[in-house]
């Protein structure tokens, strides 16, 4: 039997045995491309409900009365109602076809279209705040604030709003104080209730660099974004666990900050990375960036209170959006 052969067949057996499809439904069609699976895009079609599939050039589209979905042969940008996500692997072409690595498709795009079938991930209403940074840590600094200054500022609020909606909230710190990555981790598996955990930041760099990207935990086999592929990605992490509901809770708190933001916010994109915060946090984690402190423009909408206050609310947002997403229940076997 074939690689190719036998990577399809397993991929059906899964999908069959996990009741997402029905034997007259599966059309998968899988190649071995560089060496990784890969999944024809055309595959998509059927098995998430979408109307439409077609191409311009090197743009692929999905698209339903819900959701659109637009891939770009030869690029990682994926694009979901608008939200911004960054694959691990570019999208291919062969044979007249697109494809997308199968750990793309199972690790980012499986969970973003169908966040009902991940299991227990509804089940909370305990909020971890993570406000980066603090005390002898400043984070990015700039002629109007220190990062750790406007991250417990952002937390703060977000934790007063959530409150109000009914939400536990615990902050892994509540003052200018400094802790270690390792201390925030504890500080968030001292929580034994189901919780969803947020760390809060600000981002630097170049005086060019600006926009918002949230990050979740890279999976297994998956590099951390911007550095090349090494043996200790393929070590599972504590956070791993919560892959799917990661990506879920990431898209639901990317999506509402781009909303709720200035319109001329840029959007980075949804990324993997190997933070500590990520790896060693027992619930679902994410960590967000809400703009540069070292961009000119964007260090003075960071210092706005206006412009605070749309990242609190898109936060707010975001949580009640991934608990509902999450909580439906997923359609019955066919």
């Amino acid at each position: 039997m074939s690689f190719r052969v036998a990577t399809q067949q397993l991929l059906l057996a899964v999908l069959l045995c996990l009741g997402v499809i029905s034997p007259a439904k599966a059309e998968w069609d899988t190649k071995a491309i560089n060496g990784r699976d890969y999944v024809a895009v055309d595959g998509m079609k059927s098995f998430y409900g979408f109307d439409t599939v077609s191409r311009a050039g090197n743009t692929v589209s999905l698209e339903n009365k819900k959701i659109k979905v637009d891939l770009r042969v030869g690029a990682q940008e994926c694009f979901m109602n608008g939200v911004k996500f960054v694959f691990s692997y570019k999208v291919e072409d062969l044979n007249g076809k697109a494809w997308i690595s199968r750990i793309d498709l199972a690790k980012l795009v499986d969970p973003v279209l169908r966040p009902s079938y991940i299991a227990n991930a509804g089940n909370f209403r305990t909020v971890i705040l993570d406000a980066g940074h603090g005390g002898k840590d400043p984070g990015a600094t700039n002629g109007l604030g220190t990062e750790a200054g406007y991250n417990l500022m952002v937390a703060e609020r977000t934790k007063k709003l959530l409150e109000t909606a009914g939400y536990k909230v615990v902050m892994t710190r509540d003052s200018n104080r400094y802790l270690t990555l390792q201390e925030r981790v504890d500080v968030a598996n001292r929580v034994k209730d189901n919780a969803i955990f947020i760390s809060i930041h600000h981002n630097s760099g170049g005086s060019a660099a600006r926009g918002i990207e949230t990050f979740t935990l890279s999976p297994v086999g998956v590099a951390h974004y911007g550095r090349g592929f090494n043996q200790s990605d393929l070590q599972e992490r504590a956070g791993n666990g919560h892959d799917s509901a990661n990506v879920a809770l990431a898209t639901a708190v990317h999506g509402c900050l781009a909303r709720r933001l200035d319109k001329n916010t840029f959007d980075r994109g949804i990324k993997r990375a190997r933070f500590s915060v990520l790896t060693g946090v027992q619930h679902p984690s994410i960590l967000v960036e809400c703009g540069f402190m070292t961009h000119p423009y964007e260090a003075r909408m960071i210092h706005n209170e206006a412009y605070r206050n749309a990242v609190v609310k898109g936060i707010v947002d975001a949580v009640d959006r991934y608990r509902k997403a999450v909580s439906l229940k997923p359609p019955a076997k066919p």
